[in-house]
């Protein structure tokens, strides 16, 4: 099917939940029109992921688990429903841009298959973070950590759709970057961000607080939001500088960027 073929929803479902998650969708098409209808349904993915996440932790709280393990139950199911694939991303990235090589050699870095040690010390402390992030939202209450388990979710797939925006190159000419990378019109990415931040907002705030939303916990939660976009961001920028554009590894980390500042930004500021 030709690229200049629009695509719809279902398709921007599929190729979201097929590339995204280890969930049986099947892609349907692998071109850039279905890439950018994939990257503008990323959040939806990453809503499904976090939903899994909450109910991992709270039925281990249900069984009479503490908030330490149903923390450590919330920040290994998105692991599991990607098969790693974001934790190796973030792992290679950060091994690139710690080898302080040029860029090709950089990017040779990243596609090698082991692990170095600015990856492993980058995993170990982004993974203690989360943990301990939700391991404080528990402590206050199944709802807090579910809830934060469900926008982490959904802002790190935001950053994924902005890092997707045209204006932003592929560092390779092949792989899911390439594929994704400047697909999403920069008014489409906003005015996603606009709905997702605001859902999230009227979300976290009416879960947190109850009903009437009281408008001081949605700004709150709104900034925390925001401090996980803005750091992705600032890791992305970083990225395109150091390696003249995005790979799938800076997808990755992109995303488990967003996500652990997420939680521990709501778990300091709710």
């Amino acid at each position: 099917m030709s690229s200049r073929t629009s695509a719809g929803p279902v398709t921007g479902i599929r190729f979201a939940f097929g590339t995204l998650t280890v969930l049986p969708v099947r892609v349907t098409r692998w071109d850039r029109e279905a890439a950018r209808a994939g990257m503008l349904c990323a959040p939806v993915a990453g809503l499904a992921v976090g939903a899994c996440a909450a109910a991992a932790g709270g039925l281990l709280l249900v069984a009479g688990s503490g908030a330490p393990l149903a923390a450590v139950a919330t920040a290994a199911v998105p692991a599991v429903l990607t098969r790693g694939l974001h934790l190796d991303g973030l792992a290679d990235t950060a091994d690139g841009l710690g080898s302080g090589k040029p860029a090709a050699d950089a990017l040779r870095i990243m596609k090698q298959s082991d692990i170095g040690p600015f990856g492993v010390i980058t995993l170990l402390l982004v993974l203690l973070a989360q943990v301990a992030a939700l391991a404080e939202l528990y402590s206050g209450g199944w709802a807090r950590g579910a809830v934060a388990a469900v926008l982490a979710g959904a802002v790190a797939r935001l950053s994924l759709t902005l890092a997707s925006r045209t204006g932003v190159p592929a560092a390779r000419p092949e792989g899911l970057g390439a594929t994704v990378a400047a697909t999403v019109p920069r008014r489409a990415a906003a005015a996603l961000t606009l709905l997702v931040l605001g859902a999230g907002a009227g979300l976290g705030a009416g879960a947190l607080s109850g009903a009437p939303v009281p408008w001081h916990t949605a700004a709150t939660v709104t900034t925390a939001l925001l401090i996980a976009l803005l750091t992705a961001e600032l890791l992305l920028r970083r990225c395109v500088r150091r390696f003249g554009g995005v790979t799938g590894d800076v997808f990755g980390a992109a995303e488990e960027t967003s996500a652990t500042a997420a939680l521990v930004a709501l778990a300091t500021l709710v």
